[in-house]
């Protein structure tokens, strides 16, 4: 059902894109890109290398995409999915280094770093990791205090960001499923990861319209978004995307960026 004309509803589009690495290939970025707004760009350490993360920069700006850094674990072959007992020192340097690669990447491509949102395993710890949360924290803020932290609301990483000055952006998920506390739903886990885009677009409509999805438990979750994400790396991922964004538009919802 079209929103009324008054509302004025707008929500970013994320996918995790450049996920690459040498001749492995990893989700179609060229059909992606151009249905997001924002574009997380894997920063080499659990995902891409060098030539990747230059050509999806290059794909974002070529697409109006802005590009984030994606930053996550020193694990490529867990892909960032595994948790790592990182002294937070030295979670700070990688987290800094990550940016960094990418911010220069980005410029040869002609554009920029404008957000970080932390990957995989690492997003999840520092929902609840207080010392990995504030490592991450330190980093941007060594970086560019400017730059605004995509988290999931409610995280401990939202604190330390709030605490520190810096902009948090409250983040949903379109294909992953909810537990009842707001938190997502560890993928071992059956029906953890949705594939249907018909499914996956109505639930996003409500998320953006109506602030709430259903847990996997039954139960309502309240959600304040800025940016909803369709991971790159999901089955049938453009399609996914796709439905999206024609749901979204077709309710007179505004698709733009945060930043």
């Amino acid at each position: 059902m079209p929103l009324d004309p008054g509302a004025a509803v707008q929500i970013d589009l994320n996918s995790d894109v450049g996920e690459s690495f040498g001749s492995w290939t990893m989700g179609d970025d060229a059909a992606v890109i151009p249905l997001v707004t924002s574009a997380n760009v894997a920063c080499g350490f659990h995902a891409g290398d060098p030539s990747t993360m230059r050509r999806t920069c290059a794909a974002a700006a070529a697409s109006g995409v802005n590009v984030g850094a994606h930053v996550g674990y020193h694990d490529l072959a867990g892909f960032g999915r595994r948790f790592l007992d990182v002294a937070p020192d030295e979670l700070t340097d990688d987290v800094v280094h990550q940016i960094g690669a990418l911010a220069a990447l980005a410029a040869a491509a002609g554009t920029r770093v404008r957000y970080v949102k932390p990957h995989g395993a690492l997003y999840n710890a520092i929902v609840h990791h207080r010392a990995q949360a504030r490592a991450v924290v330190r980093a941007v803020v060594d970086v560019d205090a400017g730059l605004p932290l995509v988290v999931l609301p409610g995280s401990v990483v939202a604190e330390e960001a709030d605490a520190a000055g810096l902009r948090t952006v409250a983040e949903a998920f379109a294909d992953r499923a909810y537990a009842a506390d707001g938190t997502l739903v560890p993928r071992g886990v059956p029906g953890a990861v949705l594939h249907d885009p018909a499914a996956v677009a109505a639930r996003v409509l409500r998320m953006v319209v109506d602030g709430a999805v259903t847990s996997i438990e039954g139960a309502t979750v309240r959600l304040d978004a800025e940016s909803v994400c369709v991971h790159g790396d999901t089955p049938g991922a453009v399609a996914i995307a796709a439905a999206v964004r024609e749901s979204l538009t077709r309710a007179g919802v505004r698709v733009a960026s945060f930043v």
